[in-house]
């Protein structure tokens, strides 16, 4: 059981109330499976909430004598903010909301307690259906990431799963639909995960209970339950050999660490890997931290920002249709689909953006006032970081640094390359970097 009351008595107000509204975990083995304290909340309700399926668990389990007279039972409504309304508007009366296993586990519960003041609620949680799949499979939880359902567009849902595939990692994902784990498999085998083992589980925890096991390879599609989980243990196809396959290997993908260039689908202007290593570290991601990456390109460095951490977000700023085009590809393809791009040409396309934590500035330096507004647009103690490559667009560098403060960092790399017999040098062009960070 969890609440958030500061009282010693778990279902007390401040007043001395209980809490009028009971969120109560059910799992597909009905009534049989719930506590004393989840059928005295279920019973003393005067409207029960819950999704059909959940509903008519009660119906079959619950006798009638044991329901608050007059009892009524609301089938949840969508969209879900008119569900939640309906919810609130019955505040102070005996209310029970009925969630999958744990609410607060990928569930209203989490979602309704946003809403609510401390003490008005009391949750009372059942065994998830991802802790069944892990005991049925034997796999430590703490072991395992568990990806939340899909969004309605699931090829770009699923597409999240990117960020998560490395050989050996164990995932638990929540489906949508009947139809996710085929699409799963799919984006598994196009990925080079064709070998992972796939299990998937219907109605975990009741009598339907049935289990599916495969490999995304030579996955069927069988007909299924839309209420289901896909486990996948991953694996990783050995590819063609050779420099450039290596790079791209999926199992090669550092999260955390610049890609190969070849990653992304780009016209030549992009932050190369070494710089958009250093450019990143100066930026410095952090968890729920928004990224504006002006002047995006083909999207490298803000993709990079919100592979960094899940919680990461980007704005993508680009006037090129064809650019947007490609950055929108390559955050689908690199597991980052919720990247967000804005057409124009800054500063006018940065009004009505939400504020910043940090700024990037790959191109249009030079354009008026681009810097003054970003600068003025990041919240306190937020990071700006500027790249120059041309003498034109350091010379605004060196200006901003006068007004605004920083670092100013030049940076030239090299790679070896044939020369004749031998190999030699070939530097490519330099880079100015200006760092700086907003007083608090």
């Amino acid at each position: 059981m969890s609440t958030n009351s500061q009282s010693g008595d778990p279902c007390a107000l401040a007043t001395g109330d209980p809490p009028w509204l009971s969120i109560v975990g059910i799992g597909e083995d009905g009534l049989a499976g719930l506590g004393a304290a989840a059928h005295r909340a279920i019973a003393a309700a005067e409207v029960v909430f819950g999704a059909e399926r959940h509903l008519a668990l009660l119906e079959t389990g619950l006798p009638a004598r044991a329901a608050r007279p007059g009892q009524r039972r609301e089938p949840w409504a969508r969209p879900f903010d008119v569900a939640f309304g309906r919810v609130l508007a019955l505040r102070g009366t005996p209310v029970c909301v009925l969630a999958s296993g744990d609410p607060m586990w990928f569930g209203v519960g989490a979602t309704l307690a946003e809403r609510l003041q401390p003490g008005e609620y009391l949750v009372l949680p059942v065994v998830s259906s991802v802790a069944l799949a892990a005991a049925r499979l034997g796999w430590p939880l703490q072991d395992v990431r568990v990806l939340r359902p899909v969004a309605p567009d699931r090829s770009s849902g699923l597409a999240r799963l990117r960020l998560h595939l490395a050989d050996g990692v164990r995932l638990i994902v929540l489906s949508a639909d009947r139809e996710t784990p085929g699409l799963l498999a799919a984006l598994l085998h196009s990925d080079g995960y064709g070998p992972s083992r796939m299990t998937v589980f219907e109605r975990l925890g009741g009598v339907a209970e049935r289990r599916i096991d495969g490999t995304a390879d030579t996955w069927s599609d069988p007909e299924m339950d839309p209420l289901n989980l896909v486990a996948v243990h991953c694996r990783a196809a050995d590819l063609v050999s050779g420099p450039a396959d290596r790079a791209m290997r999926p199992a090669a993908r550092a999260r955390r660490c610049a890609l190969p260039d070849d990653a992304f689908m780009h016209d030549g202007q992009l932050t190369k890997r070494d710089l958009r290593a250093l450019t990143l570290s100066r930026l410095a991601p952090r968890p729920g931290e928004l990224l504006w990456d002006v002047g995006a390109g083909c999207g490298s460095i803000c993709i990079e920002w919100m592979r960094a951490d899940d919680g990461c977000r980007a704005i993508a700023i680009e006037p090129e249709a064809r650019r947007r085009d490609m950055i929108r590809q390559n955050a689908v393809a690199l597991g980052v689909p919720d990247l967000e791009t804005v057409a124009g040409r800054a500063p006018d396309a940065l009004a009505g953006l939400p504020v910043p934590d940090a700024v990037f500035i790959g191109g249009g330096l030079t354009a008026d006032g681009v810097a003054e507004r970003c600068w003025e647009a990041l919240r306190p103690a937020g990071r700006l970081v500027a790249n120059a490559v041309t003498l034109q667009s350091e010379a605004e560098l060196v200006a901003l640094r006068e007004r605004i403060g920083g670092e100013l960092t030049r940076v030239q790399v090299a790679d070896a390359a044939p020369l004749g017999r031998f190999d030699a040098w070939r530097p490519a062009m330099p880079v100015t970097l200006l760092v700086a960070e907003k007083p608090a």
